[in-house]
């Protein structure tokens, strides 16, 4: 296999899936909360410890943000550089299938199954959406990869070590790119695989002691020096944040059993004839590499199905071998049934990405610049019943702000979004909770510096006679940024209350 195609090859998809990676504003919640923690990895110097608000944030590990800060301190501050760790865990996996394929196929297919991946509109999407889902994604398709060929490497009597090796390398990073899934599903669907055709003592042949220490000395360090820092981390990311998300109820985006399989066969529209022509196959699960992608599909849409929380995003690991079955099944049909498979996704998948650069989702862009053009170093920000992720990353604030909400409320629990999200990391930095204030604080808060700040909305000025004195700087979308002078409220006798600077 020559190293120039491959670099070709691994060269092209990246640019195709970067060329219109920075049209769209980042949009609410997830890209600004996943950029927001990033920019203030990077504006912190503590690459160690995610935080959101200034609190430790141990919801997802930490290689997305790390990648992320990177991109932002070599690039510069845009949505560019925020995607740049969707990019690359996209290229990873579009990489990793052409070269399987080309190695256990041919260069035919091969380049059909990276075609037919990168046009299609959930990866396509994916690469550009900056969330974990990707990355992870990326990771999970080499590291099945990279075990398969392995496999099928001892099986022949070749050289497998290097594959190996790469195979539990690549698990590492899924861990540290969003946990456990990193190595449970790989080894689901690669057990799976080989038990269904017999062959269990290439399956033992896989587990290599010096495999499992690259793994340890590229995944462990950060959780051993995260669980030294906070005692109560190992059990709030593994039992919570993984058993108990994935066993119990009460997250948000509860969808039926059938939402996957409708979910992928509606994003792969255009390409499905290709899924279909395969399956009518007579030989269809009688090829190693065939039934790989069978299973590989069916353990990654079976896994996701069980919760009864489920996200689009989760569901893209399955997207490789989807992609490699129709490609495969477009040889039954004519060049026009490909070319219209392979032309109608390309242009569902820049069409959206246009349509919302055009018309963006929900974003604070436009409030940081206002707040950018009247704050002055020092001068607090208050949000009032809400957490702008993205409003830090585009205001460029240097230091947290403060919340108003009803912490003591058990409703605050109770749902999976920012307030949970921001409670649960005060646990692990009490001192910082002070920036969680009560609605009784806000006067205290807005009577602690000359000049503050305050977003929220616009109907909530009925509810806050201390704004009744404020100046609305700008309204989007139902949402207000107001300016006020502590000299307009009643200060005498009020209680001082810290809060957070720009």
């Amino acid at each position: 296999m020559k190293a120039r195609d491959l670099l070709i090859a691994a060269t092209a998809l990246l640019l195709w899936l970067a060329a219109t990676a920075g049209l769209r504003l980042l949009a609410l919640p997830d890209e600004g909360r996943y950029v927001g923690v990033a920019w203030e990895m990077l504006r912190s110097g503590d690459w160690l410890t995610p935080t959101l608000d200034g609190m430790p944030f141990f919801h997802k590990p930490p290689l997305f943000y790390w990648i992320t800060a990177g991109a932002m301190e070599l690039l510069g501050l845009h949505a560019f550089a925020g995607r740049a760790a969707s990019l690359l865990g996209a290229t990873l996996g579009g990489f990793a299938l052409y070269a399987f394929v080309r190695r256990w196929c041919d260069e035919r297919l091969a380049r059909r199954a990276a075609v037919l991946l990168a046009v299609q509109p959930l990866f396509y999407i994916g690469a550009q959406f900056a969330n974990l889902d990707m990355l992870v994604a990326g990771c999970i398709t080499a590291t099945t990869l990279l075990l398969a060929d392995a496999a099928l490497r001892i099986e022949r009597a070749l050289p497998a070590r290097r594959s190996l090796l790469a195979a539990y390398a690549a698990a590492a990073l899924g861990v540290l790119a969003k946990g456990l899934i990193g190595f449970v599903l790989p080894g689901a669907v690669i057990v799976l695989w080989l038990l269904i055709g017999g062959r269990w003592r290439t399956l033992l042949r896989l587990l290599s002691p010096l495999g499992l220490l690259v793994f340890l000395a590229i995944a462990a360090p950060w959780f051993v020096a995260m669980q030294q820092r906070f005692p109560d981390f190992l059990h709030y990311f593994f039992v919570v944040q993984h058993f108990q998300r994935f066993a119990e109820g009460g997250f948000n985006n509860v969808q039926p059993v059938w939402f996957y399989p409708a979910v992928l066969a509606l994003a792969s529209l255009p390409a499905l004839p290709g899924f279909v022509a395969l399956l009518r196959r007579p030989d269809v699960l009688r090829d190693d590499v065939r039934m790989l992608m069978f299973v590989w599909f069916g353990v990654i849409v079976v896994f996701f199905s069980l919760p009864q929380s489920k996200l689009v995003g989760y569901v893209l690991p399955a997207v490789a071998p989807l992609a490699l079955l129709m490609a495969e099944g477009f040889d039954a049909l004519s060049q026009r049934w490909w070319r219209a498979g392979v032309g109608l996704s390309a242009l569902v998948s820049v069409g959206l990405v246009v349509g919302l650069a055009v018309h963006p989702l929900k974003n604070s862009r436009d409030l940081a610049a206002v707040l950018n053009a009247h704050a002055r170093d020092g001068e607090p920000l208050i949000m009032l019943k809400q957490y702008a992720y993205d409003l830090p990353f585009y205001a460029r604030l240097r230091a947290p702000v403060a919340v108003v909400d009803d912490w003591s409320s058990p409703q605050v629990q109770a749902s999976d979004n920012w307030r949970k999200e921001l409670a649960d990391a005060s646990r692990f930095e009490p001192a910082a909770s002070a920036r969680l204030l009560e609605a009784a604080d806000l006067g205290s808060a807005l009577c602690s510096a000359p000049v503050s700040f305050v977003l929220g909305e616009a109907a909530q000025r009925e509810r806050w006679p201390q704004l009744a004195a404020a100046e609305p700087l700008a309204t989007v979308r139902g949402t207000t940024l107001w300016r006020l002078e502590s000299k307009a409220l009643d200060c005498a006798g009020t209680p001082s209350a810290g809060s957070a600077s720009r």
